[in-house]
């Protein structure tokens, strides 16, 4: 990967698509479809790839099942191949000796950051969480996660966010706790830390992508205004149409910079993404479905064989597929399958 600081990529905004787990249809990896998925975002133009995360499936540390090491193993040698500067994040959690553990082979391998999550310590206090993240921080750059409460994060205080926030090596936050409330609560916590030009903001709010993207935040800070943007986004969502979804994020960057009034016709594209999101995520359903979701969306594409799960219990739910089969129809200008069929023999080479 050419020499560019990870920072400065962060904070220009990119796509980062949160990386599934290719499976066969025996349940275990396959590592052909797995790094053609990893080729299909580099040719998509994204500027991040995170593995080891929960569209990665949680179940990979699994010691019987033994596949977080090798599938970040296999997603870091793909990317290091691409000409392209493209951030290499790795999922971290679980409690802290598990997270440092984590953190020491992300960094061992050459990951940039972890996305940390907090979803493992329910009842710690704000002190012991921030003790935490420090402790993380200490081995590698960590992308702080507010995860929703309903797949496995916790609630986080404004105070939590604003203590995170002065920690040295924090270079960015996925927020995605699908809520204005906890969502403002992080944004003016970077606001007030004075953090605003170092910590770069993400949304995984997969219930309000485009308008998180097109949005300006502006809050008093010592009597001064202060503006910021999430200016990016760390998704399960742009594991899939990956491509649209860069051309989407560019487009969005030219409107706000040039200051223009927002289109009309971003505001509707703004529901049709949430729309089709709904379809892959299965918020009807508590989420159940929301990995199988996105397995049924690559695997019409060809890039995967089929929706497997590590979990075999883990399958869309009753109506998912109507509804994926609806949003296919409503919405053709949202996928990319077209751009996958041209290439996908390259990428599965």
């Amino acid at each position: 990967m050419p020499d560019v600081p990870i920072r400065k990529i962060l904070q220009s905004g990119v796509v980062i698509p949160a990386h599934p787990l290719a499976l066969t249809s025996n349940r275990k990896l396959d590592e052909v479809r797995q790094r053609g998925l990893t080729r299909y975002y580099i040719a998509s133009g994204v500027g991040g790839i995170a593995v080891g995360v929960h569209t990665t499936q949680f179940e990979i540390r699994d010691p019987q099942i033994g596949l977080f090491k090798p599938v970040l193993e296999l997603a870091g040698e793909t990317i290091e191949n691409s000409d392209l500067p493209i951030v290499k994040i790795s999922g971290i959690c679980g409690k802290t000796k598990q997270a440092v553990s984590e953190a020491q082979f992300a960094a061992e391998i050459g990951y940039d950051a972890g996305l940390l999550s907090v979803g493992a310590l329910k009842t710690e206090t704000v002190d012991q969480l921030i003790d935490h993240c420090k402790a993380i921080a200490e081995v590698i750059p960590v992308i702080g996660f507010y995860l929703q409460p309903s797949v496995g994060g916790r609630i986080l205080s404004y105070d939590f966010w604003r203590r995170f926030a002065e920690i040295p090596n924090v270079i960015a936050i996925k927020i995605a706790p699908f809520n204005r409330y906890q969502t403002i609560d992080v944004v003016r916590a970077i606001a007030e830390a004075g953090r605003t030009n170092e910590i770069a903001l993400y949304t995984g709010n997969d219930d309000n992508i485009i308008l998180d993207l097109l949005t300006t935040f502006k809050f008093r800070v010592a009597g001064k205004p202060v503006c910021l943007r999430i200016v990016g986004g760390l998704l399960g969502h742009w594991a899939v149409w990956t491509k649209r979804a860069v051309e989407m994020l560019q487009e969005i960057h030219r409107v706000v910079e040039s200051g223009s009034p927002i289109p009309p016709e971003l505001l509707t594209l703004a529901i049709e993404v949430t729309d089709a999101n709904a379809a892959f995520f299965d918020p009807a359903n508590r989420f159940a479905g929301c990995i199988a979701g996105i397995h049924e969306v690559l695997r019409r594409s060809g890039l995967m064989q089929g929706r497997w799960c590590l979990n075999p219990a883990e399958e869309l739910s009753p109506r998912q597929m109507e509804e994926i089969d609806r949003v296919y129809a409503a919405y053709p200008h949202l996928n990319d399958d077209t751009f996958v069929s041209e290439h996908i023999d390259d990428w599965l080479r």
